[in-house]
């Protein structure tokens, strides 16, 4: 390299360190404000994250309990799908963000229009918070998909003839709710009598899921796909990274992330769950505009987590690595069945001598069954081994009330 270019090169190079000094000091301490739509146990993490960076965040939750409330800079009492509570929460952030769709969009729309910076962007939450609106994007942008059609609340006694087949309400439906498989003609007295869609029931090999994220300047940063089991309440029991999936279809599918995201012109982190079918086509299932079950395990398993690429995304920071550095299997801690009450973690101390065992308890005081109490991580050299510690916790531990 001649003497020229050489100097040029390092003129670029000083140029890129300059603008993120700047940005980093405009954001860096008290006087930015950084704002969070929702106080669960997204928002505590990214928090976590956060606090690395020296960002302020401050919360807008109902619940003073809340997961996020003990560790925000400030916590605000409201209503997330309120115009009013929204905007007056949103008007003096220079970010707001969310960590749910369930949020009111006219007030996100009008914050934008005054100056405030929200990602993702309202038009994308109101995509994405409704899966009728979410199926037609896809087909508008020839990313597969599984076929589907609309149903109003009145038509269950024609659905008869279409069975087997996924129903899936279009709006409210959140950790596991509002999706029912029906396959037969008795399942059909518990279709939802709400506004939905129908989808062709897949036969599918594997269920992946990727995380992608992009910032404000267009760069995009994808982690390697993911591999997912549920259980019968249709949440997340184990996660295994890296799915067992051949190079092209490991190719495919961050490519297909990258599409989405860019087809949304969306800024910020996207979740994309995928179908694998048993001939190996990839479907898009779903999106999630936010940091997602299915990217907990980054925080031990990649070089950045998928919070602190949310906030780099947000904040127009250069997007981190997201190589993997380690296997890793997540298992979700839900609250057991039969139990309401105070949460008690029964196992987990003895689970804690497991080499390579990284508990995240949510700070939620109460449990219920099927609610999200807390995750834990294993990690460790190969599949194999993962696998096996993760079956170790599965059988080791039990959300309870005291």
């Amino acid at each position: 390299m001649n003497s020229v270019n050489k100097s040029r090169l390092g003129r670029a190079q000083i140029n890129r360190d300059i603008i993120f000094v700047f940005m980093s000091k405009s954001v860096i301490g008290k006087s930015f404000q950084l704002g969070i739509l929702g106080g669960g146990q997204l928002g505590r993490m990214f928090i976590q994250e956060a606090i690395n960076f020296d960002v302020y965040v401050h919360i807008l939750e109902n619940d003073l309990n809340a997961p996020c409330s003990k560790i925000a800079h400030s916590f605000t009492k409201g209503d997330i799908t309120d115009y009013n509570d929204v905007y007056e929460f949103g008007k003096n952030k220079d970010v707001l963000t969310v960590e749910i769709e369930n949020v009111n969009i006219d007030a996100l729309y009008q914050l934008e229009s005054e100056g405030v910076k929200v990602f993702p962007q309202p038009k994308i939450l109101e995509i994405i918070k409704d899966k009728g609106t979410q199926k037609k994007f896809y087909q508008e942008h020839n990313i597969p998909t599984a076929p589907f059609e609309f149903v109003d609340k009145d038509l269950k006694e024609n659905l008869s003839g279409r069975l087997p087949f996924v129903q899936k309400l279009r709006t409210g439906g959140y950790d596991g709710r509002g999706v029912q498989v029906v396959r037969t003609e008795e399942d059909l007295k518990n279709c939802f009598n709400e506004a939905s869609l129908i989808e062709e029931l897949i036969p599918f090999e594997k269920e992946l899921s990727v995380i992608v994220a992009r910032n404000e300047s267009g760069q995009t940063a994808v982690y390697p796909t993911v591999e997912c089991e549920f259980n019968d309440a249709n949440l997340v029991e184990f996660l295994f990274s890296p799915a067992e999936v051949n190079d092209s279809v490991e190719l495919e599918a961050e490519q297909m992330a990258r599409d989405v995201i860019n087809a949304l012109d969306m800024v910020g982190i996207l979740a994309v769950e995928l179908f694998l079918t048993k001939d190996g086509r990839l479907l898009v299932n779903e999106i999630a505009p936010r940091p997602h079950n299915s990217g907990h395990h980054t925080i031990e398993c990649n070089v950045t987590s998928q919070f602190e690429q949310h906030m780099r995304s947000v904040l127009n920071f250069p997007l981190g690595s997201t190589k993997m550095i380690q296997h890793g299997a997540m298992i979700n801690l839900i609250g057991a069945a039969g139990y309401n009450g105070p949460a008690y973690y029964d196992g987990l101390d003895k689970l804690l001598e497991l080499e390579g065992l990284h508990p995240h308890i949510y700070g939620k005081a109460m449990t219920k069954p099927n609610r999200k109490m807390g995750h834990i991580t294993v990690t460790g050299s190969n599949l194999d081994d993962v696998k096996k510690k993760a079956e170790i916790v599965k059988k080791g531990i039990q959300v309870i009330s005291e």
